[in-house]
């Protein structure tokens, strides 16, 4: 008999012990005044847990869009999901709607959130005041957190500002606009602040959760006292899943501070070619939140361009002052925008047109009442409960289109689009049938130099031309010449659209803006080249532009 062979023991090891740290926020970027106002312990403990349970989820969901534009890129055209159509189907569910002081939105004010431009809004007999932390912001870490100071203050009446020059400014208005904020996207990091983890990795933290994190922790409490409440633009959606995750973090938010469940009421902009897919879903996620969806127009041109930039000629626009919102696919957009919102008992909010007075042409400014009163009689008529402007002398203008379809109702929700019907083709029939001109790239070349040199010096909101020009309006200009480029597009006239055509236009435009000691303008030139001339297409302008231009850490 063979004896049994012995198996030799094996030797058994503990596990060693993950190291876990207590989730925190280091502040990398230097300290001004007040600034510990904002940055206060107990707010920074605030933002860890954001990124601690939401920081992940986020990630992921940037990287469903890098799969998203491949997938277009590659042919594949984006629909309406057959995964969600019972959530279109189902008749029955509805929003949460307007919060306090939300009801009647029939004008909306947009701008920056520094002391001035805070001032002006309050006092411009808007509705509503769009504070944006996003487009019309350069998100410098002092625009970031005085922006916040500006916010606190202003929700405490406490807000003055002197200028340089001394003169005054102070909210004198009865009653002020209500205030929605406008946190950063999803896809923008803020480098001076720094998250760990309870692994001790150290990451760059989340702009949105920075933005609206800061927002809601230090005011919440003081609007809803004021009978209003915590109310935020959410820009830059791409998905429903996107939507689910700013829905949790508005619950998680409520419950930390002690609020009712609900009390948070998002806008959200539909600024995107996948998100216009997705409007009913996108509702349905945010439902006990939402009040509404806004026709985002400037972003969304650019998202057609950037999802469509290398799909061939059929998907080249022409210049993009011929982009307007009577072409079939914007027509389709907003129109698809009203039904959704109104079936669903949320507001549908209109665009921003860019069109803006001169007080110094009356010229200039007569022309900018008639297109703004177009634009605002065309979006009153097609059911928008309310639109954008973004300088006050527009206000009154817009305000008489809507109050003329509105009279004393404060909306027209109840007004169901049941007349519309669009399909997929409808909101990718992109053929406008005009040519790209010279003049065009050259205002493309010129527009998107100058406004990245004002971004660069902090401005996000910039006049140029007669036109009120921000991060979005940048981002298209850019991206057509990059579509062209790559399309080998010519103008009118012949000219191919080339990379040394193009270059011969960014010495041009160099030479003719008026050249000062310490402006950006050959660091403008630089961005522009990389985002508009490069092989690869960023994503975004702002991406590359912060990383090497905007951080400053101590």
């Amino acid at each position: 008999m063979t004896p049994a062979t012995a198996t030799p023991m094996r030797t058994r090891t503990a596990p060693i012990p993950l190291q876990t740290h207590e989730p925190s926020i280091e502040i990398l970027g230097r300290l001004g005044p007040r600034y510990d106002e904002i940055l206060t312990p107990e707010a920074l403990v605030f933002l860890a847990e954001l990124h601690q349970r939401f920081g992940g989820r986020r990630h992921d969901r940037l990287a469903d869009r890098m799969r998203r534009r491949f997938e277009i890129g590659n042919g594949h055209d984006p629909r309406f999901r057959d995964d969600t159509a019972h959530i279109r189907h189902d008749t029955e569910w509805r929003v949460a709607g307007a919060g306090p002081g939300l009801e009647d939105r029939r004008v909306e004010i947009t701008g920056p959130t520094d002391p001035k431009m805070t001032i002006n809004a309050l006092n411009s007999g808007a509705k509503v005041w769009l504070a944006d932390q996003e487009d019309a912001t350069s998100p410098t870490w002092k625009n970031v957190i005085e922006g916040q100071l500006s916010l606190r203050d202003a929700i405490r009446g406490e807000l003055s500002f002197t200028s340089p020059e001394g003169k005054t400014y102070a909210v004198t208005a009865e009653q002020t606009p209500t205030i929605v904020m406008r946190p950063r996207g999803w896809h923008l990091s803020e480098a001076h602040l720094q998250f760990t983890d309870r692994t001790g990795r150290a990451l760059a933290t989340s702009g949105s959760l920075v933005d609206f994190g800061l927002y809601f922790f230090h005011n919440a409490a003081r609007l809803i006292a004021n009978g209003r409440g915590p109310y935020f633009y959410i820009a830059k959606l791409e998905s429903s899943e996107e939507a689910k995750l700013w829905d949790d973090v508005f619950s998680f938010s409520e419950e930390y501070i002690g609020i009712l469940h609900g009390t948070i009421r998002a806008t959200v902009l539909i600024e995107t070619l996948p998100a216009a897919f997705e409007m009913e879903e996108i509702l349905y996620e945010l439902r006990d939140h939402i009040a509404g969806l806004n026709a985002g127009r400037w972003d969304y041109i650019f998202s057609i361009i950037k999802n469509y930039r290398g799909r061939g000629a059929r998907f080249v626009l022409p210049d993009r002052s011929e982009v307007t919102m009577t072409v079939p696919f914007m027509r389709a957009y907003t129109e698809l925008l009203v039904k959704t919102c109104h079936k669903r008992g949320a507001f549908a909010i209109g665009g921003m047109s860019a069109f803006i007075p001169n007080r110094r042409d009356p010229e200039v400014t007569a022309r900018a009442f008639e297109k703004v009163a177009a634009d605002k009689k065309r979006e009153a008529g097609d059911g928008f409960d309310g639109t954008w402007v973004a300088h006050p002398d527009l206000i009154p203008t817009a305000m008489a289109e809507f109050d003329a379809v509105l009279g004393d109702r404060p909306n027209q929700v109840d007004r169901q689009r049941d007349d519309v019907e669009v399909t997929a083709s409808d909101l990718l029939d992109v053929h406008i049938g005009r040519p790209v001109t010279a003049a065009g790239v050259h205002a493309n070349v010129s527009v998107a130099i100058r406004y990245l040199e004002a971004w660069l010096r902090g401005l996000g909101a910039v006049a140029i031309d007669n036109l009120m020009e921000d991060a979005a309006t940048a981002e298209i200009s850019r991206s057509q010449v990059w579509q062209w480029i790559h399309q080998d597009r010519r103008t009118e006239d012949g000219t191919p659209i080339t990379r040394d055509y193009v270059e011969e236009l960014i010495g041009q435009v160099l030479g003719e803006v008026e050249r000062r000691d310490g402006d950006r303008f050959d660091d403008a030139a630089e961005i522009f080249r990389d985002v508009a001339l490069g092989q690869e297409f960023p994503a975004f302008l702002t991406l590359p532009a912060y990383s090497r231009f905007l951080i400053e850490l101590e």
